[in-house]
């Protein structure tokens, strides 16, 4: 992918897999990446941690968003700004997606 603009509808992108967790990436330049992931309830990524830094904004469903040490309960309209470095991890307590921006 590259720096050229570009437009997306994020709702048409959404997949979802009992089986797995989908992740599309829509963007990928050397200065970001933006990422959008789909789980299904129960689904989780467990902890982790970016050489980046990043921003997760949720578009649909719930989770439990791991921040370091505390626990945030995310939703639509949810926005999560993380240091470069932070560990973390997702678990879906409803279907959810969100767009994750990783600024490099």
């Amino acid at each position: 992918m590259n720096d050229k603009p570009m437009s997306v509808n994020l709702e048409e992108r959404f997949q979802y897999a009992e089986k797995g967790i989908v992740s599309k990436t829509l963007f990928d330049s050397p200065k970001m990446k933006i990422v959008l992931f789909c789980f299904e309830e129960g689904q989780s990524l467990s902890e982790h941690q970016a050489p980046f830094s990043a921003q997760i904004a949720v578009l649909e469903g719930e989770g439990d968003f791991l921040l370091g040490n505390e626990i945030f309960k995310g939703a639509k309209g949810s926005l999560f700004v993380m240091p470069e470095g932070l560990v973390h991890a997702i678990k879906a307590t409803k279907k959810l997606s969100f767009v994750l921006t990783l600024v490099k």
